[in-house]
């Protein structure tokens, strides 16, 4: 399972890339707004850190406006990924840019039919959101299943990238599940590297250690 990271913080972004994990970065207006940077330069900054797929989300909900921002995107950096929202408009320019080779990631998926819809047209990544299913005391994860079902049962491409990942449990059954990818806050990341036993463990090798040698 590729792990790419959420957020458009380039130290977050650069701590991440030194440990040698992380295949890509996810963005969003959210994102970008907290770091109050121009969009543009920010994604050109973080494809310079990253060379696996950086997602640009565009800001636009209609057809014209979201392909006029996609053409800007791509210029910025080859490992540009055009994100767009999965509604009506943005199937459509996903079809429109899939057919001319640009990557895409359709975003805020929620049921399977909407996964079904963004494979036919073409989409390298569909986006769907565990936690904010969790949130509204649906199960997150069983749409990581149905999909993965969906799209092993008819050969199609486009990858699961499951998103509104909160917390190492998540990653857990999203491996198991079968996504081909998880995008997580730097948070989540530190914390896959955590268990008390590794603590303890490395205490007591310490420990012996200065017993029997000193220092």
């Amino acid at each position: 399972m590729d792990l790419y990271i959420d957020t458009a913080n380039l130290a977050e972004i650069k701590e991440a890339a030194q440990l040698g994990v992380l295949d890509g970065v996810t963005t969003n207006p959210s994102l970008i707004a907290k770091e109050n940077v121009p969009y543009a330069k920010r994604l050109a900054e973080i494809c310079e850190i990253v060379k696996g797929p950086v997602s640009a989300e565009v800001i636009s909900t209609n057809f014209d406006g979201m392909m006029k921002e996609a053409e800007q995107h791509i210029k910025i950096a080859p490992n540009i990924v055009i994100k767009l929202p999965t509604t009506f408009d943005g199937v459509r320019a996903c079809k429109a840019l899939s057919d001319n080779g640009v990557k895409t990631n359709l975003t805020l998926c929620f049921q399977p039919l909407q996964g079904l819809m963004v494979a036919k047209a073409g989409a390298f990544l569909v986006s769907p959101f565990i936690g904010r299913l969790d949130d509204i005391a649906e199960d997150g994860m069983e749409l990581i299943h149905k999909l993965r079902q969906v799209y092993d049962n008819y050969g199609y491409t486009t990858k699961i990238l499951a998103a509104s990942v909160r917390h190492p449990k998540h990653m857990v059954d999203c491996a198991l599940a079968g996504a081909d990818v998880a995008t997580v806050p730097f948070s989540v990341i530190k914390t896959m590297l955590n268990h008390p036993l590794t603590d303890s463990g490395l205490k007591k090798f310490l420990e012996d250690y200065k017993k029997a040698f000193g220092g």
